[in-house]
Formats: C-alpha cells, structure tokens, sequence
C-alpha cells in the first residue's frame, strides 16, 4: 500500500527527526511513530500549550522540503557548486596573467594553482582506485627493483667521484676535509654498530646519497638554489603574519620582549596552519608520499619510512602518533630507527621559530628535508634489521584526517595543542640556560683559583670547554679553522642543552655579522669604517659599538645551521621515552634498550648533514 504524502505528514516526519534525532524510529500504517526495534509508539514531542499557527507550519513544511531535496541531490548540487567556483577562478586566473604575466607575484600563483590542482586530482585518482598490494605490477616492480637500485647506485657513484674531482678537488680542495669527515663518521658508525655483519648497506648507501643530490640542487646549482631562496623567504613572509596576533594581544611594543613576544606566537601561529593542513588532507598526502619515495628508495619499512617523512614537519613525540595502532608490532630495529628519527630532525614549528632568529630560512628547509633519509640510514648502520616487519603499507599508509568537524576547529584545536609546546620551551629555556649560568659560575670560580682569568686566560666555563672536546669534529666538518673553537661550543651546547639555546648563540653570531656588513657599508666623510679584535669581540674604532664574540664566516655559519638541526641531546632522551612508552608500554624494555644509541645515531645523521653542507658549499649563505 502506498503512503500518501501531505503538508501534515512531511511536517510530522520532520518535527519528529528534530526531536527524536538520536533514536530509530518508523511510522506505522496510521502514519504514527514507533521504535524500529519493537514496535512501541513514540510520544509527541511536548510543545506545552502553544500550538503552531498555520504559518508556521507551513514555514516548517517548506524547510522541510528544502533539507530533504539537499540531502537527496547533495552530491550533484555540490558537484555543480564546484564546477562554478571552477570556472570564476579560471576566469580569475586568466584575467591575473593577462595583467602582470612575468611577474614574480603571477609565477606564484600559477605555480600554486598547478600544485593545488595536482594534489586535489591526486586525492581524487586514490580516493577512486586504491593501491592493493596483490597489483602485478607491484610485484614486476619487486623484481626488478634490486637490478634497478645497483644499476642506478652505480652510475651516481661513478657522477659523484668525477663530480667531487673535478668541481670540488681542483677548484676548492679545503672541501675535501668534509669528505674525510664523512668517512670518519661512517666509519665509527659501522665500527660501533650493534651487529655488523648483518649490515643492509642499500639504506646506508641511498640515505647518504639522497643528501649528496638534494645539497648538490640547494648549494650549486643556480636555480635549486634561487627555489629554496625563494621558498625560505615566502616562509618568513608567512610567519610574519604572527605580529598581527602578537601586537593585539600584547600591544606595540611587543618587540621589546623579543622571545616571550615575537619567537613564541610563531610556534602558535604555525602549529594552527598545521593543523589546518591537516584538516584538510594536504599533511598527510605530503608525508604519505614522501614515505613511499624513502620505502621504495632506501628499502625500509612502510612504519619507520613514514614516521621519518613525518618528522620533516612534524616533532619528535607528534610524528610515531601517525604509527600509533602498529607500534606494538615494530621490531626493535625499526624502533630504534623511529627515535633516531626524532633526534636527527626538528618540528616545523620550532624551525619558524629559529627563522625569526635569522638563522638561514633555506638552508633550515633544506636541513630538515636531508634529515629524514640521513637518519635512516645512520639508524639502520648503527642497529641493523634482523627480523622481519610485520606493520604492511596496506595498514600504514591509511592516515585518516583530522577529527575536527571544520577548519575553524581545526585551527582552534592547533593553538591550544600549541599551548604545551610554547610552555615546554619557555621552561626549558629558562631552566636550561639558568643551570648553564650556575655551571659556568661554578667552573669559573674553580678556574680562577688555578689562574684562568684575563687578562692572561680565558675563563673556565662549559663553553671552553666544549670549544676543546668537539674541535677535532667542527674540523672534520670543514668548518673555517679560526670559527671551529665557537662551532664546537655550539655543538657541545646543542648536546648537552639543547638545540634551542644553540640556534640562540647561533644567532647572535649571525646579527654581528649583519652588524658588521652595515657598518663597513657606511659612508663616513670624516673617517673609514675600521674596526679591531679584543680578544675574541670586535670593537668599531669610531663607534661605541663592541660585538660579543665576533662573528662567524658565512661557511661556518651554513654548517653550524645543518649540525645543530636536530632533538638530539640529552633532555629529549627523557622526552622520547615518556611519550612513546605510554604510546606502548609493552616496549618500554625495547626503547630503554637503543635509546641511548639513537641520540647518538641522530646526533651523526646531523653532522653527516653538515658535512655534506660543507663539501658543497661554494661561499653564499
């Protein structure tokens, strides 16, 4: 029997869905309410002693009419909503290039048009045809892929030794000395590795590799250079955007308290533009598809590939959350390689921070990007995979968006999961860098009781003597000799601190030399910009300017920027194992077990970086 559909009927089916939204319910042969499950009449909802007029009604009826043809046409509706919007950008876009087509601002805007479009058809090709690991053509590619990797391994061995004579041995030889320096390391590596013979050296060999290839694009050739330079300077243009917020909330003068003011709300406003990708799915395209090129590439696993993709922008406790439902299933040599993934890179967010510092924006981009397969191959030198994995990509790769229902709680949810991480900085630096001070007066007292004071000696402080313990490998680095006591006090503070308060003498070698490059441009009619050493500062001689320190070479300045790029010191230690044992307290033994060997291995991923930064390096920040 057919139901006959009246205003009277569409109003009582939609006043009904209204109120009783939460419950299953069907209407009988009289049109009345009752439960799905048993049949029982539902109550009519009480509306007290006001009856809807006919108006009313017949406002409810239309309402009702209008959601129910949008739920049943959505699709189309929204398919047609699309194409408009479409067809007006296009319309945009043509009328933009007409007008200033040559145009740095009308490359920018085709270029990411281009990259959006890509990535939405990519969405929708995977959303429509799923990858399936039982495709036949992933197992061609299986068999092939071994005589593929030694065939193409040996025809960049044979670009890299012909490279390496020719545009570094005769024309700037002091390079080699980074060359040695990655031998030593590698070596070490290999020597203290926790089971030799077992080695795989694809991953070795392909991590290394993808450093040689990605530096040789950022520091000689012309163009992957201009790319990145262009790239670092659209990031600072991005986070600037954090002074609108910064001077609301804490007025004009916010740049009085430079750190507190300026550096925090960047690591806010960048962690909300995060999790607005993430929303969105851009996130976990990017990473997703980065993994696949380190799997495929270096021969490791679906689990440990993307949680090394993911640091790239993510830190060290956010990125394993992406293989949080495999964790249990990771072998121990997968764990290891999972933490020192985490020690060889840094958060996005905290990277915004250390560009507003002035640290080189490109050369912080291009770090963190060599930092993920550097620390896979160092991860897997240094603990070996014996067994077998058992995390398939099938499970893997299926990173699902966020939960938020818009992209207003998106951004809301990104700056209050901001929150913990601006706290935890702001304490570290204060706790930090006051244990430092009390240290320093400590080594100094017990120095001057041996004579270790000016005008004859330096002061005995933690600095020195770092300057002494990691000289030799500031030196292998190819870091200029006259900078490599001062690198190697970065060094020693960036392991034994952390890498924060090492960006933050960082930079202030980097604003003398700003200083300096404005003083010796100056036109004085009554005298030339000259200046002099006092010991280690330098002194204008017509200025009552004195800069603390001096400076660094621009060379040692690049490298200091690749080998401090990285969670590797001792506090994250502690970090790492909260926050992965409560991911999985079953492996607490495991991670206890290599997380010593993984800072270690993260620390190395990151002078492998700087060294590879120093063999090609030509003389531009």
């Amino acid at each position: 029997m057919e139901s006959k559909v009246t205003l009277e009927s569409v109003s009582k089916m939609d006043t009904f869905k209204r109120h009783h939204e939460n419950r299953a319910f069907e209407y009988d042969e009289g049109g009345l309410p009752v439960e799905k499950s048993n049949g029982a009449p539902i109550p009519p909802p009480d509306y007290g002693s006001i009856e809807p007029s006919g108006f009313n009604k017949v406002i409810e009826v239309t309402q009702s009419g209008i959601s129910n043809f949008f739920d049943k046409n959505s699709r189309v509706i929204w398919i047609i909503i699309g194409v408009i919007a479409f067809a007006l950008y296009c319309w945009y876009l043509v009328e933009a290039m007409l007008y200033e087509f040559g145009t740095e601002p009308a490359y920018r805007l085709l270029i990411g048009t281009i990259l959006v479009l890509i990535f939405m058809v990519s969405l929708a090709i995977m959303s429509k045809f799923p990858a399936k690991s039982c495709n036949p053509r992933l197992r061609h590619w299986k068999r092939i892929s071994a005589w593929t990797h030694r065939s193409v391994a040996g025809g960049l061995i044979i670009f890299a030794i012909a490279y390496i004579i020719a545009e570094i041995g005769f024309k700037t030889p002091r390079n080699l000395i980074s060359l040695g320096g990655m031998a030593v390391l590698v070596l070490f590596t290999f020597v203290c590795s926790h089971n030799p013979a077992r080695v795989n050296w694809q991953p070795v060999f392909w991590g290394i590799m993808l450093q040689f290839i990605f530096a040789l694009i950022i520091l000689r050739w012309g163009i992957g250079y201009e790319i990145f330079q262009w790239l670092g300077d659209r990031v600072l243009e991005f986070l600037q955007y954090s002074d609108e917020g910064a001077k609301f909330v804490f007025g004009d003068k916010f740049t009085d308290h430079f750190f507190a003011m300026k550096v925090l709300p960047v690591i806010v406003f960048f962690s909300t533009a995060v999790s607005v990708l993430y929303y969105l799915g851009a996130m976990q395209f990017i990473i997703r598809n980065i993994a696949k090129g380190l799997a495929t590439v270096l021969g490791t696993s679906p689990a440990e590939s993307l949680n090394a993709a993911g640091n790239i922008f993510l830190g060290q406790t956010e990125a394993p959350l992406m293989i949080r439902p495999f964790f249990e299933k990771l072998t121990v040599s997968e764990i290891h390689a999972v933490c020192t993934g985490g020690f060889a890179t840094i958060a996005g967010s905290v990277m915004a921070a250390y560009i507003i510092y002035g640290v080189p924006a490109n050369h912080l981009l291009s770090a963190s990007v060599m930092s993920a397969p550097a620390a896979l191959a160092m991860a897997k030198l240094f603990w070996p995979e014996t067994e077998e994995t058992r995390a398939t990509s099938e499970d893997v790769y299926q990173m699902e968006k966020g939960t938020e229902r818009n992209v207003i709680e998106a951004a809301s949810q990104g700056a209050s999961n901001s929150i913990k991480l601006v706290a935890n900085v702001a304490v570290n630096l204060i706790a930090f860098v006051s244990l430092l001070g009390f240290v320093n007066a400590t080594l100094k007292w017990f120095g001057e009781r041996a004579g270790m004071k000016p005008p004859g000696h330096e002061y005995l402080t933690f600095q020195y003597i770092c300057s002494y313990v990691f000289y030799p490998l500031a030196y292998l680095m190819g870091v200029e000799t006259v900078d490599c006591g001062r690198v190697a006090e970065l060094i020693g503070i960036k392991t034994f601190i952390n890498e924060f308060v090492a960006y933050t003498a960082l930079s202030k070698y980097i604003s003398n030399r700003n200083n300096l490059t404005w003083y010796e441009g100056m036109n004085f009619t009554d005298y030339n910009a000259t200046w002099h050493y006092q010991d280690k500062d330098i002194v204008y001689d017509h200025m009552n300017i004195t800069l603390d320190k001096g400076i660094l070479q621009d060379r040692s300045v690049v490298i200091s920027t690749y080998a401090l790029c990285g969670f590797s010191n001792i506090s994250s230690i502690g970090i790492q194992l909260g926050a992965l044992g409560a991911m999985a307290p079953s492996r607490r033994s495991d991670l206890s077990q290599v997380i010593i060997r993984a800072m270690i291995a993260g620390n190395i991923a990151c002078f492998m970086t700087a060294c590879i930064s120093g063999l090609l390096y030509e003389g531009e920040l």
